[in-house]
Formats: C-alpha cells, sequence, structure tokens
C-alpha cells in the first residue's frame, strides 16, 4: 500500500540531523510530560520514534485517502450557501480523516491537548499532506495559526481556543482587503469598543484563504484617525458568535480545494489579541513568517507529486522504439527536478530547524530567566530563521511551478490534457509564489541580509563544514563560485546606485539561494551518498549554470543601463 512518507526515505533522512537532539532536548523539557501524558516520550530516542509514528499514519492518510480524493475536490470545489461557504464533498473525507488519525493541534502543548511536535516535523507533515492535495494542505495547515494565539494571546484566551484547534476545528486569517494587498498598513477594516469594553469589527475582508473557518485572527483598525501599520490590532473571531457573512467565493486557477473568501464583517464580535498597536508591527510578523515556512512545505510537496509523476510516465512511455525516460533530454529534465526537489526540501527543513530553536527559548523564556548562554542561542538562531525562511519560501515556491512545468513536458501532449494530474499540480503551484508575500517581496525581506553579509558569512561558515571525498570537489567548485558572488556583491553596493541595487537584487538573492542550497546538499550527500550524491552533482552544475551568468549580467551593468528597461510612455500622436 502506497504511503507518501515511507515511499521517500529522503524525508526521515532529515530527523537524523545533528540539530534534531537540541531541538527535542527544548521542546520536551527535559521529557517533563512523560508523567501527566501517555503519549509523552521518555528520551529522545522515544520522540523521534514518536515523530515518525505520526508521519507514517501522515504518509497513509494522504496516500489512501486525501490524494484518491483530489480530482473530485479539484472538480467540485467549495460553494456559497445561504452567506456560507460548503466544502466540496469530499474534503469533509479529508477532515474528518485527519481528525480521526489525531493530526490536529499539532504544534500545541499537551496540557491544552496538542501533541507537542516541533516544526520541522510539521513542516514534513505540510509537505506529505501537499503532495496528496495542495489544496487541503492549505485548509489543513491553517491550524499553525494558533500558534500566534498561543505566543500573545492570553491564558484564558489558550484554555479557551486551543482545544478546539486540536479537536480539529479550522482556522483562517483575516489580513487583506480590496485596497490593502500586500500593503497591510492600509487595512481599514474597523475595530470599535462598545460601553462594555466589547470589540466590534465592521468591514469587507477578500481572498481569505479558508475565510469560514471556525476561528479567525483578524488585522483590524483600533486606533480612530490613524492610516498606518501603527493604528492595526490582532483579534480573535469565533464563528460561533456570527456576525460575519461570506459574500463571494473566488474562482481559482488552481488548489480549489481551498476556498478563497470575501467576508462581510458586521458587527461582529471579536477579542484583541494581545496589545493594541502591535497587530501589524508584531503579531502579523510571527504570523507571516510561519505562513511563509508553510508556502515552503507545501511547494516541497507539489515539487515531489510533480517529479513522481514526470518520472512514472517516462519510465512508461515509449518513442522510436524506446522508452523516454532514456532520452537525454528527458533525463536532463527529471535530474534537475529531482535536484531542485532534494535542495529545496533541504533548505526548508534547515530553516524549520532555526525556527524551533529560536521559538523553543523564546517560549521558555516566558516561563523563566533565560541564561546569558541562552540568550546568545535564541538570537543567533533567530538571526539565522529570519534570514532563511524568505529563501525558503521564495526558491521553493519557484521550483513547485517549474517541477510542474516540466512534468507537463515529459508527458507533451498529454501534459495538457485535463485527465493527468500534472495540469493540475501546474494550476495549484502558480500561487505559491504569490500569496504569503510575492517572490518579490521575499527579495525585498532578504535583500539587507545580502548587502549586509550576513549571507555571505554563513556561507563562508558552511564551506568550512568538513565533506566526504566523493562530494569534496564539488565544494571546491562551489567556493570558487562564492568568491565570484563577493565580487558581485561588493560591484553593487560600490555603484551607490537605490535604483540599480532594487533592479539588480532579485539575481543576488538567486545566486545567494542558490549557492546556500548547493552547500546544503553537498553536507547531505557526505551523511547519505545513496540518498543525494547525483542530486548534488547536478545541483552544484545548474548553480554554475546559473551564478556565473548572474555574475557576468550584474558585473557588465551601470546604472544607464536601467534607461532601456523603463517603461515609456507613448509618444503623443501628432493632429
Amino acid at each position: 500500500m502506497a504511503n507518501y512518507y515511507t515511499d521517500h526515505p529522503e524525508i526521515a533522512f532529515h530527523l537524523n540531523h545533528p540539530l534534531m537532539k537540541r531541538i527535542v532536548e527544548l521542546k520536551e523539557r527535559n521529557y517533563a510530560d512523560k508523567e501527566n501524558f501517555d503519549d509523552a516520550p521518555v528520551n529522545y530516542e522515544d520522540a523521534i520514534e514518536n515523530y515518525k509514528r505520526i508521519l507514517d499514519i501522515t504518509g497513509d492518510v494522504a496516500a489512501n485517502i486525501i490524494e484518491p480524493n483530489s480530482e473530485s475536490v479539484d472538480l467540485e470545489g467549495p460553494h456559497l450557501e445561504n452567506n456560507r461557504m460548503i466544502y466540496a464533498s469530499k474534503t469533509f473525507e479529508n477532515l474528518d480523516a485527519t481528525r480521526k488519525a489525531g493530526l490536529w493541534g499539532i504544534s500545541m502543548p499537551r496540557r491544552y491537548g496538542g501533541l507537542n511536535l516541533p516544526n520541522i516535523t510539521f513542516s514534513m507533515l505540510s509537505e506529505v499532506i501537499s503532495a496528496a492535495d495542495a489544496g487541503f494542505q492549505n485548509v489543513w495547515s491553517l491550524q499553525s495559526c494558533i500558534d500566534t494565539l498561543y505566543e500573545f494571546g492570553s491564558e484564558e484566551q489558550r484554555q479557551k481556543y486551543i482545544p478546539r484547534i486540536a479537536a480539529g476545528e479550522t482556522m483562517s486569517m483575516d489580513l487583506t482587503e480590496p485596497d490593502a494587498g500586500s500593503d497591510l498598513q492600509r487595512v481599514m477594516l474597523k475595530a470599535t469598543q462598545d460601553e462594555d469594553g466589547t470589540w466590534r469589527l465592521n468591514g469587507v475582508k477578500r481572498f481569505i484563504t479558508n475565510g469560514d473557518s471556525d476561528i479567525h485572527l483578524v488585522l483590524a483598525r483600533s486606533e480612530e484617525g490613524t492610516k498606518d501599520g501603527r493604528g492595526l490590532s490582532m483579534f480573535i473571531y469565533d464563528k460561533r458568535d456570527g456576525g460575519v457573512d461570506v459574500r463571494h467565493i473566488e474562482h481559482k486557477l488552481g488548489i480549489h480545494g481551498s476556498p478563497t473568501c470575501e467576508l462581510v464583517y458586521k458587527n461582529a464580535k471579536a477579542e484583541l489579541c494581545g496589545n493594541t498597536r502591535l497587530g501589524l508591527i508584531k503579531y502579523v510578523m510571527a504570523l507571516m513568517n510561519g505562513a511563509r515556512l508553510g508556502i515552503a512545505a507545501q511547494s516541497v510537496g507539489v515539487e515531489q507529486e510533480a517529479y513522481n509523476e514526470g518520472l512514472a510516465y517516462a519510465q512508461e512511455r515509449a518513442q522510436f522504439g524506446q522508452k523516454i525516460v532514456e532520452f537525454p533530454a528527458v533525463y536532463d529534465m527529471l535530474s534537475r527536478m529531482k535536484a531542485k526537489l532534494d535542495a529545496g526540501r533541504s533548505l526548508l527543513y534547515q530553516t524549520a530547524r532555526y525556527v524551533d530553536i529560536y521559538k523553543a527559548l523564546e517560549d521558555i523564556s516566558r516561563e523563566r530567566k533565560l541564561t546569558p548562554e541562552e540568550r546568545a542561542e535564541m538570537k543567533t538562531y533567530t538571526r539565522l530563521a529570519d534570514a532563511f525562511t524568505p529563501i525558503s519560501k521564495g526558491m521553493n515556491s519557484e521550483y513547485a511551478t517549474q517541477n510542474a512545468y516540466d512534468a507537463i513536458s515529459i508527458h507533451g501532449g498529454s501534459g495538457f490534457i485535463m485527465e493527468y494530474k500534472s495540469q493540475r499540480l501546474y494550476r495549484d503551484a502558480r500561487i505559491f509564489s504569490i500569496y504569503e508575500g510575492t517572490t518579490q517581496l521575499q527579495v525585498v525581506a532578504a535583500i539587507r541580509y545580502i548587502t549586509n553579509g550576513t549571507y555571505l558569512s554563513i556561507i563562508k561558515d558552511m564551506l568550512q563544514t568538513e565533506v566526504c571525498d566523493c562530494v569534496k570537489p564539488l565544494q571546491t567548485r562551489v567556493a570558487k563560485l562564492v568568491e565570484q558572488y563577493e565580487d558581485a556583491l561588493n560591484y553593487v553596493k560600490e555603484a551607490n546606485n537605490q535604483d540599480m541595487h532594487d533592479f539588480l537584487a532579485r539575481r543576488l538573492y538567486d545566486i545567494t539561494a542558490e549557492i546556500i542550497m548547493s552547500l546544503l546538499i553537498i553536507e547531505d550527500a557526505t551523511r547519505a551518498p545513496e540518498l543525494f550524491k547525483k542530486s548534488a552533482n547536478v545541483y552544484v552544475r545548474m548553480t554554475e549554470e546559473d551564478v556565473l551568468g548572474k555574475v557576468a549580467y550584474i558585473k557588465s551593468f551601470t546604472a544607464e543601463d536601467l534607461k532601456s528597461f523603463t517603461v515609456q510612455e507613448e509618444a503623443p500622436v501628432a493632429e
């Protein structure tokens, strides 16, 4: 029987990373829960086995329930009935299966009914479910919004809402509006207080994923007369209280199982989460970073499934008397798809591990004062997580689209036919580089770490890692690319032209990410050459091809060249 976890040993490989011991130690607080909870691990080995059991269960549900339902969900989609969103019928089956399997409340402490799993495991679960149906992964993975409520809500709110999510109720984050997409400072949904202190929300939210969920986190303007982010606060809306109608469900290119709603708030009762004025400045930033890591995991799942589809078809399809998998043009595509998948997954899980360490220490700091060593550790991993999140989301979302595109190419004309899955993977993947911050916004988030030398410092540290002889020549080749990268970076900085800097930022971003992923896949190949040596070889060659071209582009570029790229207004027509 198929299993989307055990069928891919590359996933389990990442549970053996050296940082896992520190993550488990911090997450389990020296295994204090073992006295009160039967499912709590008693030591490190027990914790890892627990993660594997949950992944195995999820892999089974994904392969044998969610994936077989995916075509029906895509065709039916959600619909609107009496101002309420109704899921596709098979989505209800998926929800029921994940609830019965106990796959809710993933990251929450056991005292609230959660599973107390680290981010790395949640990312793996997200990948597995996304491979089965990326649209359903949205519905399921938005349970991670509860992390923000846990971090910033009151204890009363934790006790009220977290057990409901652990029992399988759904969540959404209501941020965007018709006039406030990426620019969330323009949010105008109004939050006012009754005389008794009750908060009320009025206004419209648009493009809300899973928008008719049970519990919403809502960004609203609480400070009258303000027009920027300092007037925004975060609120909790409970669907049981009423006051919100679904006005419209968007008809989308892909992820049909994931309802995207326009919501109308009509004097809806809500609770303030945390403090006023910190909604965008602090809480949404935490919410978005978690969501971006979730999209990276969603992307890796589709990267894997696209590769699976392309490989299976190439091994089966014969042309000119031989299987097309034997054609250089085809196995070139397949090898690149696999290399992107392996390198992208490595970046995703490295980012998740960094997030785990700093989040666990941050959580501990709410219980006791951290030691100076722990504070330094938290600072280090916060910086690493902040630097890695935008490249993990950006690169994997682009790779998902590229792999899905190539899967269609391998299928030829059949890939364009709706009966084949590749077209759906392509339609689903296209949104990944748009929502939760476009790739261009990931570049904006990453560029300061590029220009201030943070990534360069990380890369040089990574180059000091001892690798096996089987991949040492690859490490040497990457080291030469780093020299080219540093030259290009210095060239841009010395030009001292902001427009030129912004124009070339995407190329610097791509180079940075590809070098980091090359070094990560080389490290993986050192520890498991049977899994990753071929991908390391292919990915480093891809990186050389891309980096050398982009460096040449950057170093031959001048501010004067910008004139060739700006859009010119049409000259007036002479009368």
